[in-house]
């Protein structure tokens, strides 16, 4: 059987296999110390040597992110603050978190002129910072692209992403498994911002898991990733749709507002699936009083991923679990389903909304 007639959801699982062992690599990149290689094939002799925990040259790393006007952003750039502490060799200056783009670039120049030796970068607009990513690149300053990704792929010397589709697909695949033979169960969705890609790409993955258990979307209505933003859209959508068996919301930090308007409302005859991670939505899914029964991991562990991979760049390391002598081009985080059964070994990782 050819990988074309696979259902949806297996051809994921084996890709997101793939994804995941390049994730976990990234996460732990600096852990473990491989068996000694022979010095004429080695190539990186950093990265053969096993010597990616011990301190090395110094070097200054900048890091830009938006502001931390919801959880996951914020932690975000705790985490990279964090995993910065982590390294003796590491020296993090870090720029005041803002989401407007004019600041943003400008505070890529500064590091631009002081010649940092490799920059991390969450854009605020990924197409808006690419040219000033492109200056940094061409000045001889690796950057590490984070999370939302610049028009072109000479911006950065590597890229750490969620995977958006597989969140959709990972959501997608939990309902069809819960709804089981209920071909006449109505399905709702609360996304976010819909002009974002990001979001265009967890409904399409959303829609095609669902599609591959014969169900669809029926109801749908887009928030803003804010408190407000997912009350207001969860009050229309109740108000909508008289019955509903299943609900995924995109984002947990909306998911605050969703989960007040469900209460006013009254209404229990359906489960929801959450989306990103919160530690609020861990909790209530360990508790089991919830209507909230899962969430879809969106990692905030990326701006780590790229401080941890900044540092390798800069000191001309690499992964040192691949074969391969160089930092990947592009890793893709796995969107794991959280459920009440693992939950706690999610819980060190999430993010408070």
């Amino acid at each position: 059987m050819s990988d074309r007639t696979l259902p949806l959801r297996r051809r994921l699982l084996m890709s997101t296999a793939a994804m995941l062992t390049i994730g976990v690599v990234a996460a732990g990149c600096t852990s473990n110390t491989p068996e000694a290689v022979n010095d004429e094939t080695s190539g990186n002799q950093n990265a053969a040597s096993g010597s990616n925990d011990e301190t090395g040259e110094t070097v200054t790393i900048g890091f830009s992110a938006p502001a931390a006007d919801h959880g996951w952003m914020a932690q975000i750039t705790a985490a990279a603050k964090a995993e910065a502490e982590k390294f003796e060799d590491v020296e993090l200056v870090v720029a005041e978190g803002t989401n407007d783009v004019s600041v943003q670039i400008s505070q890529v120049e500064t590091f631009i002129n002081d010649q940092v030796d490799a920059i991390v970068l969450l854009p605020f607009d990924g197409a808006a910072l690419t040219p000033v990513a492109l200056k940094a690149m061409e000045s001889g300053i690796p950057v590490i692209n984070v999370d939302r990704e610049f028009e072109s792929p000479f911006a950065a010397r590597a890229t750490v992403l969620g995977d958006n589709y597989g969140m959709g697909v990972s959501a997608g695949t939990y309902i069809c498994e819960q709804i089981g033979d209920n071909k006449d169960a109505v399905v709702a969705e609360i996304a976010g911002i819909d002009s974002l890609p990001l979001t265009q790409d967890r409904s399409q993955g959303f829609a095609d898991a669902l599609s591959d258990c014969g169900l669809d979307v029926d109801n749908r209505v887009a928030a803003e990733f804010t408190v407000e933003s997912g009350e207001r859209a969860a009050s229309n959508l109740l108000q909508a749709a008289p019955q509903i068996d299943a609900i995924w919301n995109h984002d947990d930090d909306q998911g605050v507002g969703v989960m007040a308007a469900i209460e006013n409302s009254g209404r229990d005859e359906f489960f929801v699936v959450g989306g990103a991670g919160s530690r609020n939505v861990m909790e209530a899914i360990q508790s089991g009083d919830s209507l909230i029964q899962a969430t879809v991991v969106y990692p905030a562990t990326q701006g780590a991923d790229g401080i941890r991979l900044a540092r390798l760049v800069a000191q001309d390391k690499a992964l040192t679990d691949l074969v391969e002598v160089e930092v990947p081009r592009k890793i893709v985080l796995y969107a794991p389903v959280v459920t009440e059964e693992n939950v706690e070994q999610f819980l060190p990782t999430a993010f408070q909304s």
